[in-house]
C-alpha cells in the first residue's frame, strides 16, 4: 500500500485488522528520562496534535508518561479515547501469568484502566509462544483494544500465528533507510498486520546522509521529514523519539508534501540491512 495523500494530518489513521484505528505518527519515549523531561515532551506532543505515544515497561518512564498524559489531557480538553496509547511487555516477564501481571503493573504505573496496543518487546526463544496467549486473553476479556509485537522476524510471526487464535495487529521492528524491511513488511502486508517503525531515523545516523539531503533540500524539508514521509508513503506507522518542542513539531510536519516516485526509490535503494539494535535472531538481554 502506498499512501500519498496530503489530506492527512498529526490525528489520520490506519485501521488495524480488528478495526481499530491507530495514528500514524507518535511520540516514543525510548531513552527518555523519567520525570519532567518526559512529561514535558508528552504535553509538547499532544499540545502540537500528536495522538499517540509509545512507552514500554523497561524504559522505566511509564509513570512519567501517564502524568504527562492525564496533564496534557487536561491542558488540551481531550479525552482518553482520543490518545493511541502503546506499552510492551519485557523479556524477564514473559510467561502467562507473568505476562498478565506486567501489563496489570504498567496500567498502575501508566495511571489507566486500559491500553490501545500492547505488544511483547523482543521474541526471546521457548517464552514468546506463551506470552502471546496472555495477550490473547487480555484481548479476549475487553481488558485491551489491540495486541501485537515487537522486534518479530517472520518466523517468529509464523510461530505465534500458528499456535495461537488471533494474529498480532502490529508489528513493531527496527527500521529505517538502511534496514527497509521490505521482505518483513510484504510478509505483514500479506496477513494484515501492520508494521511500525521504531528508531526511523537511525539513532541519528542518517542526518547528514547525502542522498537525503539532496532530497530534502528539493521540497525544502529536514531530512528526519523526508523518512517520516518516507515510512508514511509506504504505509508504515512511525514513532519518532524526541525530548524538544521544536523537533517533535517538526517530525510532525510531513503532511503538507508527497515524495515522488523517483525520490521513494531513491531512499527505497539505500537499503543496506544495517541495524542499529539487537539482531531479533542473536541478542541477550
Amino acid at each position: 500500500m502506498t499512501t500519498t495523500t496530503n489530506h492527512a494530518n498529526l490525528q489520520s489513521t490506519i485501521t488495524l485488522h480488528n478495526d481499530v484505528k491507530m495514528p500514524w505518527l507518535g511520540l516514543g519515549v525510548f531513552k527518555v528520562e523519567d520525570g519532567p523531561e518526559v512529561v514535558q515532551a508528552v504535553k509538547s506532543a499532544m499540545q502540537v496534535g500528536y495522538r499517540s505515544i509509545d512507552t514500554a515497561a523497561i524504559y522505566g518512564n511509564e509513570a512519567s508518561v501517564g502524568q504527562g498524559i492525564r496533564e496534557g489531557m487536561g491542558e488540551h480538553g481531550l479525552t482518553r479515547d482520543q490518545l493511541f496509547v502503546t506499552s510492551k511487555v519485557w523479556n524477564a516477564d514473559l510467561g502467562y501469568e507473568s505476562t498478565i501481571a506486567a501489563y496489570e503493573a504498567s496500567l498502575e504505573k501508566l495511571g489507566l484502566e486500559y491500553l490501545d496496543l500492547y505488544l511483547i518487546h523482543w521474541p526471546v526463544q521457548g517464552k514468546y509462544v506463551e506470552a502471546w496467549r496472555a495477550l490473547e486473553t487480555l484481548y479476549k476479556e475487553g481488558r485491551v483494544k489491540a495486541i501485537g509485537v515487537s522486534n518479530f522476524q517472520i518466523h517468529h510471526l509464523e510461530d505465534v500465528m500458528g499456535t495461537g487464535s488471533i494474529k498480532p495487529m502490529v508489528n513493531q521492528v527496527e527500521l529505517h533507510p538502511l534496514l527497509a524491511q521490505t521482505d518483513l513488511h510484504d510478509f505483514c502486508k500479506k496477513h494484515g498486520i501492520q508494521l511500525e517503525a521504531w528508531s526511523p531515523l537511525m539513532q541519528g545516523q542518517l542526518l547528514e546522509n547525502p542522498v537525503l539531503s539532496e532530497i530534502a533540500a528539493k521540497y525544502g524539508k529536514s531530512i528526519a521529514q523526508v523518512i517520516l514521509r518516507w515510512d508514511f508513503q509506504r504505509g508504515i506507522v512511525t514513532i519518532p523519539k524526541s525530548t524538544k518542542a521544536h523537533r517533535i513539531l517538526e517530525n510532525g510536519s510531513i503532511f503538507d508534501f508527497a515524495l515522488t516516485n523517483e525520490d521513494m526509490n531513491a531512499i527505497n535503494g539505500m537499503n543496506q540491512n544495517i541495524r542499529v539494535g539487537p539482531d531479533p535472531d542473536n541478542f541477550d538481554f
